[in-house]
């Protein structure tokens, strides 16, 4: 018998996360190693763990589906990721294609399409509910839809405060200490306050951020 697909689990929602573990706590396939409420935990997760899957919300505060996606193709480019969501617009969906998630399946989907498309992801394969696939078609009909308007950046509240903290020459280890969080998640917020800003330097994300009025 082959050894179960370890699986770590991502929702800001706790009753999602335990009605997971309850569909899935029969399934000899698979096998739950961690799970978390907090996408910022899952950089550390997955070096912590032998994970083979990640199974996450897409609309979560502070580090969304997709970026946290990139973050997983970062870290690990052969993670399978699969995406579940309430949500069916086509920015969503749009977010995670690109960002490089291997499934997204609708919340309303039963139990029986879950394990289809876990079982799909964790196999190679891609899989992808009805109504996000006839979705897709509509954009690959439409392109002109998804031409993107100005982006307006927007930074979480933990990042925002991370942004002063370096204004205030903070060192990681010194920001890491006074939020109560590691080194390593601050690198993370860094690396995506970067990402957002599209700066490269501090003294950039200096100048960005005083433009902005965030400092």
């Amino acid at each position: 018998m082959s050894s179960p697909i370890n699986l770590l689990l991502v929702d800001d929602h706790r009753m999602m996360l335990d009605g997971l573990r309850s569909m899935l706590r029969n399934e000899k396939k698979f096998r739950i190693v961690a799970e978390t409420t907090r996408a910022e935990e899952v950089t550390d997760l997955i070096l912590a763990h032998a994970i083979d899957m990640v199974v996450t919300d897409v609309g979560m505060p502070g580090i969304g589906g997709a970026e946290l996606t990139r973050l997983i193709r970062e870290k690990n480019p052969g993670l399978a990721v699969l995406a579940l969501s309430m949500h069916l617009d086509r920015e969503n969906v749009s977010a995670m294609i690109q960002a490089g998630v291997n499934g997204y399946v609708l919340k309303t989907a039963g139990r029986e399409e879950l394990l289809k498309a876990m079982e799909t992801v964790a196999d190679g394969g891609m899989y992808f509910s009805q109504e996000i696939t006839l979705e897709m078609m509509k954009m690959l009909r439409n392109p002109e839809a998804e031409k993107p308007t100005e982006p307006v950046i927007t930074l979480t509240a933990r990042e925002s405060e991370i942004v002063r903290m370096m204004a205030a020459d903070n060192t990681n280890a010194q920001i890491g200490e006074k939020l109560f969080i590691s080194e390593r998640t601050v690198e993370t917020h860094r690396k995506n306050i970067f990402r957002k800003t599209g700066t490269k330097t501090v003294a950039g994300l200096m100048r960005f951020a005083m433009e902005k009025q965030w400092i």
